[in-house]
Parts: C-alpha cells; structure tokens; sequence
C-alpha cells in the first residue's frame, strides 16, 4: 500500500510532503512523492529553468520527508503530464493522495491562492484526498480532536468511518459535527415558522444513529456529538482551528444540513486552518 504527495517546488507542497510522511508512517504504507513535467509548449519567462529544476525538487522533498517520518519507504518519480491529470492517474492504486493548497503557476512561477491542482484532484480522485494548509509549527497540528463532518445520509457513511480510523490511530478525540442552517430549514418549514427545538432533538437522534455503529467498531474513540443552527462551513473553520484534521464527504445529500462537496467541501480547500480529508463517496 502507498502514499502518493505531489512535489511542484513551493514551500506549501514542501509542507504537504512532512505530513504525508509522518501520515504514511502511521498508517505503515510507502510514500511515493510525484513530479509532473508538463509537455506542452507553454510559452513564459523562466519556464524552461522551472522544468529543469525539477529534479532538485524531489531531492528537497525526499530530504523534508525523511527528517519528519525516519524509517518511511520513500520513492520519486519524474512523470510527464499536467499535474492534475498525473496525480489523477496516480490515483487509480494509491491509498490516499496529499497535495498542499497553494502551488506555483507553471508560466510564471507565482503562488497560487487555492492552486487548480489541489481543487482537481480534490472533486475527482479514484482514492481518498488531504489537502494541507500552509500552516507550519502549529502547535495542535498532531494533537487538536479529529473533526468529521455528518450530514445523516449513507453516502455519508465512507467520511464517518475514515474519521473513526483517524481517530483511533492517531490517538485523538473525534467531534462529530452536524449542522444545519436558517435557509436550509426555511426551505422545509417555511420562512420563521421553524420549531428549533423539536429540529435540535430530531437531529441529535439522525447524529446519534449514524454514529451507533461506528462507536461499537472503535470503542477506543471518545466522541463528541456536536449538533449546531451555523453555516457549515463557518462552523468546520472555526472549530478546525484547533484539531489537527476535519473529514468531510466527497458528496452529501444536501437538504436540511448542506453538507454538499460544492459547497461545504470545497469551501473547506480554500480555508481550512488544518488539513482536511476529502473521502470518495461510493
């Protein structure tokens, strides 16, 4: 079994590559770290020293990655294509894929915001995703709860077991989250004609079954329920900013908690104070 992070040269993947290590070595898999050569002609200043450089990459990614997991199984690779499509097809018999969320644009060696890779292999990787913020030292990176996100559906159930397994391996507490909002419940009630109370109870028992299951699989995990009237994503970023992974779906069932990859999970990608576990949903 093995890891793949992709390598582009910013200090951003360089970060991506110490948390995959130390990832793969918990979790006992390879860690293979990927390089993409684009071979398209893409006109731009400097482009042709990004590409040669590309080797002294790896060789900084291999040196990250040993000094933050000693005694990983390390492999690079040079592969040529775009680097979306190359960690793609990666994908296909890797466990997981780790990419950091900002890269740098191939033309004119910039920092991207969210870099157009991360996004890519985020919404369509065959395995699941990580996505890891330029965040370094934070001090709860290894400590902070594993924080899942819970919408009450069963294409939900890959997400909740993931974060289950987190938790236990790594030690920590889990937080599952379920949240709700003031629109999504106007659509079902009508515009201030809600019964929060009688919504806070009925959701409490969707969490509480969904979790049943899961907490007999590990009991070694202490869990908190949490069940909360916020905007999803507003409620997952602020309390990641003291765990040191949120797992969300790949896809939800939308409705009453808005736990939708085109909303609540790729807003995550863009601001997510921890890294954030994107599972396949089936």
């Amino acid at each position: 079994m093995r890891e793949v992070v992709g390598v582009d040269g910013s200090e951003p993947a360089l970060e991506a590559v110490r948390w995959a290590a130390v990832d793969a070595r918990l979790h006992r898999r390879s860690l293979r770290l990927v390089c993409a050569v684009p071979q398209a002609p893409e006109a731009g200043p400097g482009l042709d020293e990004i590409k040669a450089e590309r080797p002294r990459w790896l060789s900084e990614a291999v040196t990250a990655a040993r000094a933050a997991a000693e005694g990983v199984e390390f492999e690079q690779m040079l592969r040529h294509g775009m680097p979306g499509e190359v960690l793609l097809d990666e994908s296909q018999e890797a466990e997981r894929l780790v990419v950091g969320t900002r890269g740098l644009n191939e033309v004119t060696g910039v920092r991207l915001a969210l870099g157009s890779t991360a996004e890519l292999v985020a919404m369509r990787s065959r395995c699941p995703v990580v996505v890891v913020p330029d965040s370094p030292g934070r001090e709860d990176a290894r400590t902070g709860p594993v924080i899942v996100g819970v919408d009450g559906s069963r294409v939900g159930e890959p997400a909740l077991g993931a974060a289950c397994e987190e938790a236990s391996l790594r030690g920590a507490p889990l937080v599952a989250v379920h949240v709700w909002s003031d629109v999504a419940t106007d659509e079902w009630f009508g515009p201030g004609s809600a019964d929060w109370e009688a919504i806070r109870v009925d959701q409490e028992r969707v969490l509480a079954e969904r979790l049943a299951g899961w907490e007999a699989k590990y009991p070694d995990v202490s869990v908190e329920r949490v069940v909360a009237r916020d905007r999803p994503v507003r409620f997952l970023v602020e309390h990641g900013a003291r765990a040191q992974l949120i797992v969300v779906g790949s896809r939800g069932r939308g409705g009453i908690t808005g736990m939708l990859i085109g909303s609540t999970s790729r807003a995550l990608l863009h601001c997510a104070p921890c890294p954030v576990l994107v599972v396949r949903a089936p």
